[in-house]
């Protein structure tokens, strides 16, 4: 108990005094997760409300596909994308490997099966009596989709807060594609392994302090519109 409240004094005292490090750690981690989390959910939400609201066999098929992204463990989407982004790979002609455009792929690639399989399973949760209703009113197939789009809208919020946890927190992928370069590439997670591999377990809890201090600030702004919502 003593080595947390220690952690918490030196946490705060870090952000008190605007550690220029420590800032620039938190800066590049907000940056990573918030890119990829807005580019899961641009391409994640419509593709799950289309999901939800289709009828069609390959619905199955993609499904169990997205399930399967949903179980992926973070170190294996890290090699996946190493090797894409690679010398030899077929984008490692785009220089980004170890780089925060890679970490930002990565972390694109193990939100986005989470944000379109919730958004999905929102979707499908809507009373069907509400799509017959906006349809006899006269609705176009995209007012439809909306209409019951903005119905989910809770069950699209739990996923956007669910897929900004899963990434928030990852260091497996990110340091396998990131490397881990101090002023470059080192987000809070992959700091914190560093640390412990130091032996600097103070620092390394005052990171994880600040991690989960900057988690919970999101997930309740997220609970906040959901609830205003």
């Amino acid at each position: 108990m003593n080595d947390i409240l220690h952690s918490l004094d030196q946490a705060l005292r870090l952000i008190a005094r605007g550690d220029a490090g420590l800032v620039a750690i938190i800066t590049l981690s907000l940056r990573v997760t918030g890119l990829a989390l807005l580019l899961s959910m641009l391409g994640g939400v419509p593709l799950g409300a289309a999901l939800g609201l289709s009828r069609t066999r390959l619905r199955g098929l993609v499904t169990a596909l997205l399930y399967t992204g949903m179980g992926l463990p973070p170190v294996v989407v890290g090699l996946f994308v190493y090797l894409l982004l690679s010398r030899s790979g077929p984008l490692g002609a785009w220089g980004w490997l170890f780089t925060p455009s890679a970490m930002i792929l990565a972390q694109t690639v193990i939100a986005f099966p989470v944000v379109t399989s919730l958004t999905m399973t929102a979707v499908q949760g809507v009373d069907p009596a509400l799509r017959v209703q906006v349809r006899a009113l006269g609705a176009t197939s995209r007012q439809e989709a909306w209409a019951v789009l903005l119905e989910a809208r809770i069950g699209v919020v739990a996923a956007i807060v669910a897929a900004f946890g899963s990434i928030i927190s990852e260091v497996g992928a990110v340091m396998l594609v990131g490397g881990n370069i101090a002023g470059k590439t080192r987000v809070l997670t992959t700091a914190i392994v560093l640390e412990t591999r130091q032996g600097d377990f103070s620092l390394a809890l005052a990171l994880g302090v600040i991690l989960l201090v900057l988690a919970f600030a999101a997930n309740l702004a997220f609970l906040r519109l959901q609830g205003r919502d």
